[in-house]
């Protein structure tokens, strides 16, 4: 509103400024008209000088007029006179009535009266335009470049870009509108934000649990992998102790009935071995399908587990021994030491996490005891002038090891070395765990040693 005011006022400016110079021109110009008592004395002169007698043309040069020697009205030239707004004084000479003395210095006077109102309005006209074009900058200033900022920054929403920032200007005629505008921007903006952040934190959540239920799924293929291995070898005596019974050629009365007693006994433990096979394949086969699932369900997502959270607190560092200690079912884990007791920064969830991966990944490659000791270090910490403290845990095995090849590669993101052919899994194992003790503000480290070794850096508080 306050343009369109603005615009007013300049346009009555600019209509009262053109209204000033035409008056200023039409004051200029006005004619200051004809002195009669001279032109009187002029006429005197003429008569006299006539009497005199001095010629015709003498006298007109001399007193600028024009003598008309005829008594017609209708005189041609003296109608001319009259056309060309002269003045027309009677004539005598010797007191007889001759003709006109006509003066037409009229002419010039409003010649240049004509050319004055001319160039005023030349004037008037450049100024009307100058002012015009004035409007019209302040016109696209004020509404036409805002509404082509305002379609620019449509085009810009409707193809989904919300982090271009509508100009706010001071004064603009549409300022309300321009705020409202980007502030639905912004609310836009911040709901995709949120919607994205929400779809991160589910894809995070089934990744994650999909990478936990691996742990289960191991422990029960191991259980079923150790029954089928003991049923079987019950299987087998029993059938080697059927063989030797019927190997004997001599049998008493009394030992023939003992050892149909004997025989129906074990035919039945068989009958029950055999069930239990069964039920452990089934088992099994269930936890191949149910790996074969969440393989499918984390490959819908491996693509977005960049982001994860990770929230380490001030914590006891006695709790490390109990991740270990839920990991028996992963065959011998040796405990060399105690853990130091002190407080570190640490997130349990991921710790837990971490620890479940290397001491996984050891059992399914190495298949050799592993041993765990506990330390205390200290570290120049990143300026390269302070030390920081961390306490160490060493987690090693004794199997080949990871191939020189491989070993700089292990810890990316989907790479599987190339004794991980007739494995099932992922390529996230080490990389979660080099992310995870990284936004726990320490640090991993691994390297053959005898077998592969993985030390891992917790800070101290």
């Amino acid at each position: 509103m306050k343009q369109l005011i603005r615009i007013g006022i300049l346009f009555t400016f600019i209509m009262g400024l053109a209204l000033a110079v035409f008056i200023i021109f039409n004051n200029e110009n006005k004619s200051a008209g004809r002195d009669i008592v001279e032109y009187n004395d002029k006429l005197h002169l003429v008569q006299q000088d006539l009497e005199k007698g001095e010629s015709e043309e003498k006298v007109e040069k001399k007193y600028k007029c024009h003598i008309i020697l005829s008594t017609k009205i209708e005189d041609e030239e003296l109608s001319k006179m009259y056309v060309n707004n002269a003045l027309v004084l009677d004539l005598h000479v010797n007191g007889e009535y001759v003709g006109k003395v006509a003066w037409d210095d009229n002419k010039e006077e409003l010649d240049r009266a004509k050319r004055a109102y001319f160039g005023g309005g030349i004037y008037l006209w450049v100024i009307m335009l100058i002012c015009g074009y004035i409007m019209l900058f302040l016109f696209y200033r004020s509404f036409i470049k805002h509404v082509g900022e305002l379609t620019k920054f449509s085009e810009e929403i409707a193809k989904g870009n919300l982090d271009v920032e509508l100009p706010i200007h001071k004064n603009n005629f549409f300022g309300n509108f321009v705020e409202a505008f980007d502030q639905m921007r912004e609310e836009l903006k911040d709901s995709r934000l949120r919607e994205i952040e929400a779809e991160r934190a589910r894809k995070e959540m089934v990744t994650d649990l999909g990478h936990d239920i691996k742990t289960p799924i191991s422990v029960i293929k191991v259980a079923c992998e150790v029954l089928d291995a003991k049923a079987r070898k019950r299987l087998e005596k029993i059938e080697s102790d059927e063989r030797d019974v019927e190997n004997k050629t001599e049998n008493t009365e009394s030992e023939t009935e003992t050892e149909n007693i004997v025989k129906t006994v074990e035919d039945e433990e068989i009958k029950d071995i055999e069930y239990t096979l069964e039920k452990v394949s089934t088992i099994n086969q269930k936890a191949d399908l149910i790996s074969s699932l969440m393989s499918n369900l984390m490959h819908s997502t491996l693509e977005d587990i960049d982001k994860l959270e990770v929230n380490p607190i001030e914590t006891d560092s006695r709790i490390i021994r109990s991740f270990f200690d839920n990991l028996k079912n992963y065959g011998h884990i040796i405990i060399e030491n105690e853990v130091p007791p002190c407080i570190i920064y640490l997130d349990s969830l991921r710790m837990e996490q971490v620890i479940d991966n290397v001491v996984g990944n050891s059992h399914k490659y190495a298949h050799t005891d592993i041993r765990v000791r506990f330390s205390e270090c200290s570290l120049l910490s990143a300026d390269g002038i302070n030390k920081e403290n961390f306490v160490k845990i060493t987690i090693k095995d004794s199997g080949k090891g990871v191939k020189e090849e491989d070993l700089p590669l292990i810890a990316q993101k989907y790479y599987r070395g190339s004794n991980s052919k007739q494995s099932t899994g992922y390529g996230l194992g080490m990389y979660l765990v080099k992310r995870y003790m990284e936004m726990q503000k320490g640090g991993m480290e691994y390297y053959n040693d005898n077998g592969f070794t993985v030390e891992l850096l917790l800070k101290k508080v």
